[in-house]
């Protein structure tokens, strides 16, 4: 009999629109602004304050679009607490001021949210009844109960939700308490924290340690509503790393890489293992490590002229000057002289031998008069250029400010320029027969982990290949395309010139924020460049503002970096599987990944089946990172992305999904790690140092259990490829003879999307599918009150199809599922 396979096509969302959010400075690097290249004659910024990271809280997502909207810098560790939103700050003294003004508050040492560890006394301090509800209708129910155990100790975290969550007067508040294994009472009450995103109501939930492991929780509402539900084990189970098998060879990066060293790595693999390895060049080149010379003459009053090369600054602009000149006598017209590359202007004068040229006439003499030197000259920001222009002392050398050094930047010169990037395809079958995977890191230039987590799982698969069977297989069953680095410009520029460059170094901006000052907030986030669920289209996590940090571009796929996706993907139909790998939040993530801000609109969500392909997959991959030195990712800080983390218009995991049908996962490596010592949990940073304690934070920790997390998708990819097998579905309590309503619901062996009816039609790829009661929730029930009969078949993952069943054709009864509901009376 022939197998029946379909993979599902889903189509791209239409158009609607938005704007926000974050950015940050990384730890462990000197966060202070790059000095204007110094040196006699040569121009200098203003005065910078030094910048800091402190801890703030907003109300939520709408301040955090207009604090993001401001031009504020804040840490890409945002977490939601039940205020609000906490994070990190990059700002000066002044910018403290400016945030408090904006209703901000600013969190001294302590101040931030922390689970309470102490059981408080629930709801018996508010005199709550528990009442429980006398009709089907669930009032409480328990959206998940995990237990995980690290470094020694155990945790329980719980979320639960209430159909009255909503309401606000009164708030209604859940009281939690577990019992302590099989046969033990409830006990421990504590009142759940209650989580609202963008006014809309969420769930509550709570997270507390538990030095014994409990069987079953039990949540009650303020309103009456009571429930019980059974704890699950998180992380706890998981098979041993690839790195546990005899003679697995691993732990090859011993650094940080910048592009260049990535690049030339990647190359090296596909010229030292050419039968299961080769480089995909990528079509669209980078905007370049480059920038236009330029100068800010005269100070920023209305007197200020900003001044740009036509030539990019290693092309001929660092070469050029400019000296504003003040000339004997009376009535002299404004002028402008050329020698070589030396620009001369020559100030007007009026009758009483007063200079006379304002700004604005000077800069546009500069661009009509240059000789093609200069092709951009302006008022400093937004002034009308009303001032009258002074003379220089001398000439003023233009210069692109990529001449100077970060403190602690590798050695080396860096290319100027646009980059070609190269993709390290993997694989012993490159024909597009197997599934691919496409792993793509560092699209924010200042997360390092990410490059070099991605270097250390090709270099795991080209070295193990010969020598481990579990690796053989990876590379013979999968077609592995790995981009060390998305955003080789920015990422020089992170290493060389300012430490928490984020975007790619593109300037779109107009006059008023194309001075050198503007140079670190220039850039697209080509994590917002993408067509689904943009910015454009009204969707919350974009910037129109060019020097947001979220800035998504002046239009979708405008950038270089986001189109070579588009195009391998295109081009490599076979790809099934993507991670975009960031830090360093401790998050994985997927759709969706944005909302309309007004009512919380989120893109469509995955069908169920996806959905729990999704929770699957995540949690064999974080089994693999725990395995390496017991680092847990939390329930909390996984799901859909707007659901677990905040809206991000425009990612390319929600193109890729929505567009192509591919699986695509969001991962913020690194996070909180739990230490014993202290009893709390600790963050990490973009740039955390190399090594360090080995149970805490450090880049090399970091990549090592990334790795295993991402080898484990691998795993998960073949086996994707290598599924023939169709699902099964039940629905329970299934079929028959009913004496009054019963409640009803759909099982089934994997995870699986069902599709379904109840009007006697036979189900097809457009019939209804059984959909989450409510996100992170399982599959609905339904209240059967009349003799009803149900026709369904199921997809899985793969996109088998169970019973051979083909939705397209009109084929035998026999091949779908179908129960009928007989609702009798006595």
């Amino acid at each position: 009999m022939r197998r029946r396979r379909l993979r599902i096509a889903l189509l791209a969302l239409p158009a609607l629109v938005g704007t926000v959010l974050m950015a940050t400075a990384p730890a462990g690097a000197d966060p202070a602004k790059s000095a204007a290249a110094g040196g006699p004659g040569r121009s200098s910024l203003e005065g910078q304050e030094s910048v800091r990271l402190v801890r703030i809280q907003l109300t939520g997502a709408d301040m955090l679009d207009k604090v993001v909207a401001a031009g504020f810098d804040l840490e890409h560790g945002l977490r939601r607490v039940p205020a609000g939103i906490e994070g990190e700050a990059v700002v000066t003294a002044g910018q403290v001021a400016e945030l408090r003004a904006m209703g901000v508050t600013i969190l001294g040492n302590g101040e931030s949210f922390a689970w309470s560890d102490e059981a408080d006394g629930g709801l018996q301090t508010l005199g709550a009844r528990a009442v429980q509800p006398v009709n089907h209708e669930e009032t409480v129910r328990v959206v998940r109960a995990d237990w995980f155990t690290t470094k020694g100790q155990g945790f329980l975290y719980v979320e639960a939700r209430t159909t009255e969550g909503q309401q606000s007067d009164p708030v209604v508040t859940m009281q939690l308490e577990n019992d302590s294994g099989r046969g033990t009472p409830f006990g421990f009450a504590r009142t759940m924290s209650r989580f609202v995103d963008s006014g809309q109501y969420m769930f509550h939930r709570n997270l507390f340690k538990l030095d014994a492991r409990p069987k079953q929780i039990r949540v009650t509402s303020s309103t009456g509503g009571v429930t019980t539900g059974f704890v699950s084990n998180w992380l706890e189970e998981a098979p041993p790393p690839l790195t546990a098998n005899p003679g697995y060879k691993s732990d090859f990066v011993d650094g940080y890489r910048h592009p260049q060293q990535l690049y030339r790595r990647a190359e090296e693999i596909a010229r030292q293992y050419p039968d299961i390895a080769e480089i995909v060049y990528l079509p669209n080149r980078t905007n370049g490590y480059q920038r236009k010379a330029q100068a800010t003459i005269g100070g920023t009053g209305q007197e200020a002229v900003v001044v740009s090369s036509a030539a990019w600054g290693h092309e001929g602009g660092n070469d050029i000057t400019v000296e504003f000149v003040d000339r004997p006598g009376a009535n002299l017209p404004l002028g402008v002289e050329v020698v070589g590359k030396a620009v001369r202007v020559l100030l007007g004068k009026d009758a009483s031998g007063g200079l006379a040229s304002t700004a604005a006439q000077v800069a546009a003499a500069l661009e009509t008069g240059s000789q093609g030197l200069i092709d951009r000259a302006h008022p400093y920001r937004t002034n009308a250029g009303t001032g009258i222009v002074a003379p220089t002392a001398g000439p003023v050398a233009l210069t692109d400010f990529l001449d100077q050094k970060r403190a602690g930047a590798p050695e080396g010169e860096v290319p100027r320029g646009p980059a070609t990037i190269p993709v390290l395809r993997i694989g012993k079958h490159r024909d597009g027969k197997k599934p691919g995977v496409l792993i793509q890191a560092q699209d924010h230039a200042r997360e390092w982990v990410p490059a070099t987590t991605t270097l250390e799982t090709a270099e795991r698969l080209v070295h193990n290949y010969r020598s481990d069977r579990e690796t053989k297989k990876i590379v013979n069953d999968t077609d592995i395309f790995l981009i060390l680095s998305n955003n080789p410009d920015g990422a020089n520029y992170s290493f060389y010139n300012f430490a928490s460059q984020r975007r790619n170094m593109t300037n779109h901006c107009p006059d008023e924020n194309a001075d050198p000052a503007r140079r670190d907030a220039w850039g697209v986030d080509l994590n917002r460049n993408y067509r689904v669920g943009s910015g454009h289209d009204g969707y919350a996590g974009g910037s129109t503002d060019c020097v947001s940090n979220t800035y998504q571009g002046p239009e979708e796929l405008s950038e270089p970096e986001s189109k070579n996706i588009i195009w391998l993907v295109e081009k490599y139909s076979n790809i099934k599987f993507m991670m975009s790998v960031h830090s360093n939040g401790g998050q994985l993530f997927w759709q969706p990944g944005a909302y309309i801000a007004d009512g919380r609109i989120t893109t469509p969500r995955p069908p169920l089946g996806d959905e729990a392909f999704y929770w699957q997959s995540a949690a064999r991959i974080l089994s693999q990172v725990k395995a390496h030195r017991e680092t847990v990712v939390t329930p909390e800080n996984v799901g859909g992305s707007s659901d677990v983390l905040y809206s991000s218009a425009g990612n390319v995991r929600e193109d890729l999904y929505h567009t192509y049908g591919i699986y695509a996962f969001g991962w913020e490596v690194g996070g909180s790690i739990y230490n014993p010592a202290t009893g709390t949990w600790q963050g990490g940073s973009f740039q955390p140092p190399w090594v360090g304690d080995p149970a805490l934070v450090s880049g090399h920790a970091e990549t090592m259990e990334y790795a295993n997390g991402i080898m484990e998708m691998f795993r998960i990819a073949a086996e994707w490829g290598r599924d023939k097998q169709d699902p099964t579905s039940r629905l329970l309590p299934g079929g028959g003879k009913y004496y009054g309503p019963v409640d009803v619901r759909f099982e089934t062996n994997e995870p699986a999307t069902i599709y379904y009816t109840t009007d006697g039609s036979r189900p097809t790829l457009n019939s209804p599918r059984y959909e989450a009661t409510e996100f992170r929730e399982p599959g609905q029930v339904f209240h059967v009150t009349e003799t009803t009969t149900f026709r369904w078949f199921s997809v899985d993952a793969a996109g088998n199809i169970e019973n051979n069943y083909d939705p397209t054709k009109n084929e035998r009864r026999d091949k779908y599922r179908t129960a009928t509901i007989r609702i009798v009376k006595r």
